[in-house]
């Protein structure tokens, strides 16, 4: 094969050419980043810094003693917290303990900070420092509730509370307010006691205990059931609620109480208080968020306000004191 020597050439000369643009162009980089007035910064390696990356703030946990599923409390809390949050610019968010022993001991531990809880689980918690700072308005307009004594309404057997005497008694647990101790005095004023009920248990398992009492006597697994007021309603689309009777309603205590545990900062608790006591029923957006809580407002509380609670624990002969 014969080269032509004049396309050869032309070939070089282009190669040349494309090679001097790319250093004049590199050369142009170089110039424009440097300057001969511009001075020398001489970095001394042997000092160092160690930069520790800032760690986020500690979330506020908020947590309410779990009488119903976790999906029902997450439900009824959820706008409550969102709105605490924003109107405090702290970070909280919700936490869910399985049980209301677990719940008393992550206050304890320092693992819930702000407790929503029924009274009697209060004074429990007021033994290992927590303070009450704020109470609930039940949908009844009055800072108290009751408990409710249920039956089926086709069992014949059971016309008054007097018929409650060797039946089956399903209650929520131990240091359930409504769902156990309101009732158990009720039931020691018209002269029956614990001995005189075939059986008395107590709903299983973590969350749901409130609904777990409405299916026991529902089922006919029990004869009578011991709730809180308020919990038929929720049941409203997964029972026939007619079938259910209202045998006995207990006297009024206390309602439920927010409580902040110890060493918990006053000016966090301050904060959270007052964009609690800020909500109303007049306001539409306020009313969207109490109403899911089940509650139609929120106002200060004290420490003495659950003494009828303490009175209530000594007539029972029940020890609320953490051991």
């Amino acid at each position: 094969m014969v080269t032509n020597p004049v396309t050869s050439y032309k070939k070089r000369a282009n190669s040349s050419i494309r090679y001097l643009v790319l250093i004049c162009f590199l050369l142009a980089l170089v110039c424009t980043g440097c300057s001969k007035d511009e001075p020398v910064v001489r970095v001394d390696l042997t000092k160092r810094v160690e930069v520790t990356p800032s760690q986020p703030a500690r979330a506020i946990t908020y947590a309410y003693l779990p009488q119903y599923s976790h999906s029902v409390s997450f439900e009824r809390h959820r706008r409550l917290v969102e709105r605490l949050a924003a109107a405090t610019g702290l970070h909280i968010r919700q936490v869910f303990p399985n049980t209301f022993d677990a719940h008393i001991k992550m206050v304890e531990r320092g693992e819930i900070d702000i407790s929503f809880s029924n009274p009697f689980i209060y004074i429990k918690l007021a033994e290992i420092g927590a303070t009450a700072f704020a109470r609930s308005i039940e949908s009844t307009g009055k800072p108290d509730f009751r408990g409710q004594i249920i039956c089926r309404r086709d069992n014949t057997k059971i016309r008054d509370i007097q018929d409650c005497r060797g039946k089956r008694w399903i209650a929520v647990d131990p240091s359930s307010a409504g769902g156990y101790l309101f009732a158990l005095g009720h039931f020691i004023e018209q002269g029956i006691n614990l001995q005189d009920f075939s059986e008395v248990a107590f709903a299983p398992g973590p969350g749901g205990k409130q609904e777990k009492v409405v299916f026991g006597v529902y089922t006919g697994q029990y004869d009578i059931g011991s709730i809180r007021n308020g919990t038929l309603s929720i049941l409203k689309d997964r029972i026939d609620l007619s079938q259910i009777r209202i045998l006995a309603e207990t006297r009024a205590y206390p309602g439920w109480v927010y409580a902040a545990r110890k060493d918990l900062d006053p000016e966090i608790v301050d904060k959270i208080a007052k964009a609690m006591f800020a909500l109303t029923m007049k306001n539409k957006k306020d009313a969207v968020i109490l109403e899911a809580a089940r509650i139609r407002g929120i106002i200060p509380a004290t420490d003495a306000d659950y003494n009828p609670i303490r009175d209530l624990a000594d007539k029972l002969q029940l020890s609320y004191y953490m051991e």
